[in-house]
């Protein structure tokens, strides 16, 4: 991963936005710019140079990590130690614009009771303010090196599906499907699971985020398997439902329901586009079969470092799809007490459309 050149990159975006300095303190955000994989640690962005600061226990980690920044080892903890460094180095009339020096936090992530800290502890010539997403915006859009990690990690999250079909028999619980998957992911290499594994079965196959219960798998039902993992730091993220017995008429007519609408949101996408268009597409292939008023959420998300980032593929947004995005494409159907259907894959954007990087069928298996 190129870390100087994306810093470098944040660096000339700060005085568009009149900020001297960015705090980065959201830790995906910090990875990002400088390839820190710890939990405690905070990446200070000057118009001139980059400083990362952590704590004792991360010194050997930082060193071996951190790329294209000075590396301060504190004991008073990161967030304190970039105060005292801001307030000793960035002072109006060297290297500020103003009369005050304007740093940017990431208020998204920032705690109030963190800022009220930063806010007793500088010095009046420095202002703190809320920044837009800048290091978000950046990681919207994957480098070839990203996409390969990404595209590892969808490869191992789709096989640990042979697990789940291995498993999957009535009354097994569903906690125990899950964790077959989870071990099997481990053995395989995933450093964890992207999100707590959704193995939603019979009725419960309607909670969009059934997370695995000690409910037993009916004889007869749809079984929705929404999991992923992490692997080097990259997350995956897939969803394919299955039948336990032989699906009803209806069931099926629901299941190909969502599947053509998943595949009308991947006809979709290509550069140009919007999300809110993404969406609408899967939709509206739903609105056909009657069962839109059923699809209660967006139809995809970004995802890389965090199982859910930027951008968001729901009504009404309109970021522009472009090149080197990576997105999910996951449309269902959930009807309260009775059944849910849900199918996901994940897609990058291409120059010419999409790939679709999951590649796992989407045949409606019967067990």
């Amino acid at each position: 991963m190129d870390h100087k050149a994306r810093q470098q990159s944040l660096q000339e975006t700060l005085s568009a936005h009149r900020l001297d300095a960015l705090l980065v303190t959201h830790l995906p955000n910090v990875r990002y710019l400088c390839g820190f994989s710890g939990s405690a640690g905070v990446l200070l962005v000057t118009g001139a140079r980059s400083v990362f600061f952590t704590d004792g226990r991360y010194t050997d980690q930082a060193r071996a990590e951190v790329q294209a920044a000075r590396i301060v080892i504190t004991r008073k903890g990161p967030l304190a130690a970039a105060a005292v460094w801001l307030s000793q180095h960035l002072k109006p009339g060297r290297g500020a614009s103003a009369s005050r020096v304007k740093i940017g936090i990431e208020g998204e992530h920032l705690t109030v009771a963190a800022r009220s800290r930063l806010t007793g502890v500088l010095p009046p010539s420095i202002r703190l303010g809320e920044a837009p997403p800048l290091v978000e915006q950046a990681r919207m859009v994957k480098d070839e090196q990203e996409i390969e990690s990404i595209r590892s990690a969808v490869l191992l999250g789709a096989s640990l599906f042979d697990r789940a079909l291995e498993t999957i028999r009535p009354g097994v619980l569903e906690t125990e499907v899950a964790a077959e998957m989870e071990y099997a992911a481990r053995t395989a290499g995933a450093q964890a699971m992207s999100f707590d594994t959704i193995i939603a079965s019979g009725e419960r196959s309607a909670l969009p985020h059934g997370r695995a219960s000690r409910t037993a798998i009916p004889v007869q039902g749809f079984v929705v398997c929404d999991f992923g993992v992490i692997l080097s730091g990259y997350c995956s993220d897939m969803t394919r439902t299955v039948h336990v017995g032989r699906a009803s008429a209806e069931g099926r007519r629901v299941y190909q329901a969502v599947k053509q609408a998943q595949q009308a949101g991947v006809d979709a996408v290509r550069p140009g586009i919007s999300v809110g268009e993404v969406d609408q597409a899967a939709r509206k292939s739903l609105q056909k079969s009657g069962l839109a008023k059923y699809f209660t959420h967006s139809a995809g998300h970004g995802v890389g470092l965090e199982i859910h980032e930027a951008p968001r593929l729901a009504a009404g947004q309109s970021e522009i799809l472009q090149p080197g995005m990576v997105i999910t494409i996951e449309p269902g159907v959930y009807i309260p007490d009775k059944w849910g259907v849900r199918i996901e894959d994940m897609v990058v954007v291409t120059e010419q459309g999409c790939e679709i990087l999951t590649p796992t069928s989407k045949e409606l298996v019967e067990i």
